[in-house]
């Protein structure tokens, strides 16, 4: 069979747009490479700002060194944790909510949703926020991270437009077999709002890895510090933080200037070790994450 010969204003118009979207490409995935090559490079080339393109003198140690970092492996953990956790309870919260707006039976059912949509617009503040968490005694506990975040209202709505566009025939035939609210949410809501459910989680989990302002104003205890508020304060106090590690491992004179700790060493591969498991973690979801977008914004 042979193939149809392009028009030669088709073919322009190919050229054109893979050359765009490689610009786009370019643009997003370079910083990514920017911070990996100035991690493995010497840090004496990276401080001096000759690492743009190639890696030069590649060296592994600051990997060694950062992770070695006093409370690096509890804050990598606490981070992992409140993400896994979190990211579940927003999940389960989002769907069962969802899929309860969508009931005609529910009591109320317009007001408790209109009533769950305004808190997107309106919030108390910061200062009502930390006497709330005050007085549900969450302060200096690992639950603040994750009981706050457990009711979103967007990922709601979402939730709700996506079951909204399945068939009810599935919910009146479960219903006619005598199965209950939880019987319907459980086996046929769940396991049919995959995609939409994916896209919650990564919307969840990328928030939760990614946060770092609860521990700077709920936690005072060293012990439930996030890998993101280490990174925070690394990356401020990156010069001690370099001359600390320098200090501490072999004498000045054994060691070479490649894999001297600088201020640029320590912030580069601090901000690569927080970065990579989300954008390993993406691509896993992502086919989920755009069907989910695609069917849970637009109600057909």
């Amino acid at each position: 069979m042979k193939r149809k010969k392009m028009a030669a204003n088709d073919v322009v118009f190919h050229i054109v747009n893979y050359f765009v979207f490689f610009l786009i490409t370019l643009v997003c995935v370079y910083p990514f490479y920017y911070m990996i090559i100035n991690t493995i490079s010497a840090n004496d080339l990276s401080a001096n700002k000759a690492i743009n393109f190639i890696p030069k003198g590649i060296h592994f140690d600051n990997y060694a060194q950062v992770l070695g970092l006093r409370g690096m492996g509890k804050a990598a953990l606490i981070s992992v944790a409140r993400t896994v956790i979190g990211m579940g309870c927003t999940v389960l919260a989002s769907a069962f909510l969802g899929f309860m707006f969508t009931q005609e039976k529910m009591w109320h059912r317009k007001f408790w949703y209109r009533f769950f949509v305004i808190t997107m617009y309106f919030n108390a503040g910061l200062i009502p926020m930390f006497i709330t968490m005050k007085t549900l005694n969450l302060l200096n506990t690992f639950w603040v991270y994750v009981i706050p975040a457990i009711v979103q209202p967007f990922n709601i709505i979402l939730v709700k437009t996506y079951v909204e566009s399945m068939p009810k025939a599935l919910q009146e035939a479960a219903q006619i077999d005598g199965a209950g609210v939880l019987t319907i949410f459980f086996r046929i809501i769940l396991p049919t709002a995959k995609p939409i459910l994916a896209t919650v989680a990564i919307f969840s989990a990328v928030g939760q890895w990614n946060s770092f302002q609860d521990t700077l104003i709920y936690i005072t205890d060293q012990g439930l510090y996030s890998l993101q508020y280490l990174l925070y304060t690394y990356i401020n106090q990156a010069s001690s933080i370099a001359a600390a590690v320098r200090s501490s491992g072999v004498s000045a004179i054994s060691t070479s200037l490649a894999t001297q700790q600088t201020e640029t060493s320590i912030r580069m591969t601090v901000s690569v070790i927080v970065v990579l498991p989300i954008l390993f973690v993406y691509p896993i979801f992502q086919r989920f994450f755009v069907k989910g977008m695609m069917i849970g914004s637009v109600k057909g």
